[in-house]
């Protein structure tokens, strides 16, 4: 049974991707018109069970308006005129998009001012304040 690979633990087997030919649009001649040579690649994202909850719920959201509203993911590839090329090319974006899923946000590390900078500022508030304060009108005691 063939596997579409992204990560060791993480594969999808065939039998839950659906491919299904269609006519591609575009350049091409007369062959455009005989060959059905565009891919469309299927792929339920919301029953599938080889999937971990955690990347179901971020492939969901990286999906976009890809995702059905039955939670059916759909990648058309129809770039190349060959229908072997554009069903590679479509299981590559499919392996791409989960593999960016699975992969955790890199955590942000908060960084500090440095010192030079609240210095630069600091004076600069202060040029601007004698600034200001100059063009008041002298005070008559």
């Amino acid at each position: 049974m063939p596997v579409l690979f992204i990560k060791p633990g993480l594969v999808i087997p065939d039998s839950e991707l659906s491919e299904r030919f269609i006519h591609a649009s575009g350049p091409g001649g007369q062959n455009v018109n005989k060959v059905a040579s565009a891919v469309q690649l299927s792929f339920d994202v919301l029953h599938s069970p080889s999937l971990p909850d955690a990347v179901r719920v971020a492939l969901m959201r990286l999906a976009g308006s890809r995702l059905s509203k039955d939670g059916v993911l759909i990648l058309v590839a129809r770039q190349h005129r060959e229908q072997e090329r554009n069903r590679a090319d479509a299981r590559s974006r499919l392996a791409d998009l989960v593999l960016k899923a699975a992969t955790p946000p890199k955590p942000r590390r908060p960084t500090k001012i440095p010192k030079s900078s609240k210095r630069k500022r600091l004076e600069s508030k202060k040029l601007r304040a004698s600034h200001k304060a100059n063009r008041s009108r002298p005070s008559t005691d």
